[in-house]
């Protein structure tokens, strides 16, 4: 029995493999790996909490379960815009924790093969933008694909724990 279910697992692992989730950001299309998703909702009423940075807004109450709330545009230090009804919560499970992931609107699942993904550029600057995992090319476009593990360092997973 437990080598069905590890064919099943590994199976539903292979379905997941080069698929990716499409959010917009301002101008930008992101993408974060579908493993991570548990959910899309849409936004709703999010309960302020003191002292947490300004990229987190707060908690929700998603059928019982307390989770937090993270800005993505903040995060990326874009300017704030009023949530609409295209904004949505993407809910990801992130170290242990799930978060929910604060996007303008959710594009589309897209599967992006390996060898149409790149690392991004080395940027000369100095500054490297730590949230970019890789560069996704579809068509003619560029998707800007995330490490979700670098949305929180170890530090924030543990506060936004304790709430």
């Amino acid at each position: 029995m437990s080598e069905v279910l590890e064919n099943v697992l590994e199976y539903e692992e292979d379905t997941q493999k080069g698929k990716y989730l499409t959010f917009v950001i301002g101008k930008e299309v992101y993408g974060i790996e579908i493993k991570y998703v548990t959910e899309i909702i849409g936004i709703q009423q999010i309960t302020e909490v003191p002292e947490l940075p300004q990229y987190i807004k707060g908690i929700i109450n998603l059928r019982g379960k307390i989770i937090p709330v993270l800005d993505v545009r903040l995060r990326f230090k874009k300017e704030p815009m009023e949530y609409n009804d295209r904004t949505c919560i993407v809910v990801v499970d992130i170290k242990d924790i799930s978060v929910g992931l604060i996007v303008d609107s959710v594009a589309e699942v897209v599967s992006i093969p390996e060898n149409n993904i790149v690392p991004p550029p080395e940027a000369n600057t100095g500054f490297s933008n730590h949230y970019i995992k890789e560069i996704g090319k579809v068509g003619d476009e560029v998707k800007l694909l995330l490490d979700c593990n670098k949305l929180l360092n170890d530090e924030e997973c543990e506060n936004l724990s304790n709430i």
